[in-house]
């Protein structure tokens, strides 16, 4: 069946791929990009590579979260969309924080994908069999609120471990609220070579079809049906444990409301 698909930050890396992978299989798949010249090469480079014309996107740079509230109400007029793939991510950055002065990486790894989730879920659940897939990570460390709030800094490692615990948490906590939704949260493997691994590690241990693999069967396999509120560890290569901190109902409670009041005092929403 041919399934309407978003994947945030698809201009490159294993998004890109993916979106080329489910392309060739004839899915209608959106991209995201930050920039419009770059999102419209991509989606040339999708359609001549998969022989698929459904191919189209959206702009937004997830740094600002005016313009993802923007592209969520864009998003929100699509006919149909069965899978999200919260994809984006950030790890080295020339500016420690966003205009607003909350670090980059927990804008762009957490709040944005969380926020664009939240408009989108109307959206979702007009399908037959609605996901959402997460883009965690093997890097999980405990969520600081001041750190959310942009009332404290960080070392860009212990900032992007923290923006992708808080997103594994979050990926828990939607799973429980929406009984008809299916959120998994997934670490794709560890120092794929991508551009962000390179730049930020200078090495690579796999490539980076793996993780575009592992998104691409989590989007559309039978296998993965019916399955929420799991975290996939493609490094193990199977569901698997994620931090202790994602399964305490306390610190996720803590975590969802602060998050809410971050995003009601930039965005009202």
């Amino acid at each position: 069946m041919t399934k309407h698909i978003l994947i945030t930050g698809s201009t490159d890396g294993i998004g890109k791929l993916a979106a080329i992978q489910l392309a060739q299989e004839g899915h209608h798949v959106y991209l995201h990009g930050r920039s419009q010249q770059k999102l419209d090469t991509t989606i040339s480079e999708v359609k001549n590579q998969s022989g698929n014309e459904k191919i189209s996107g959206f702009v937004a740079d997830f740094s600002d979260l005016e313009q993802v509230k923007r592209m969520a109400d864009e998003v929100s007029k699509l006919s149909k969309l069965d899978v999200l793939i919260n994809n984006a991510g950030v790890y080295n950055s020339s500016t420690p924080t966003n205009t607003s002065g909350i670090d980059l990486r927990m804008v762009v790894n957490y709040l944005a994908p969380f926020a664009l989730t939240k408009e989108l879920i109307p959206l979702l659940q007009q399908s037959e069999e609605p996901r959402v897939v997460n883009l965690g990570s093997a890097a999980q460390s405990s969520v600081s609120l001041e750190l959310l709030k942009g009332n404290q800094q960080s070392t860009e490692q212990q900032a992007y471990a923290q923006s992708k615990l808080a997103l594994t948490m979050w990926s828990f906590y939607l799973a429980k609220e929406l009984d008809d939704i299916s959120v998994i949260v997934v670490n794709p493997g560890s120092l794929l070579h991508t551009k962000m691994a390179l730049e930020a590690f200078g090495n690579s241990w796999s490539s980076a079809d793996k993780g575009a693999q592992i998104l691409f069967d989590l989007a559309v396999s039978d296998n993965h049906q019916g399955i929420t509120g799991k975290y996939f560890d493609n490094d193990q290569g199977n569901y698997g444990e994620a931090h202790p901190d994602a399964y305490n109902g306390t610190q996720i409670d803590r975590l969802i409301s602060m998050t809410e009041q971050v995003l009601y005092q930039h965005l009202n929403m």
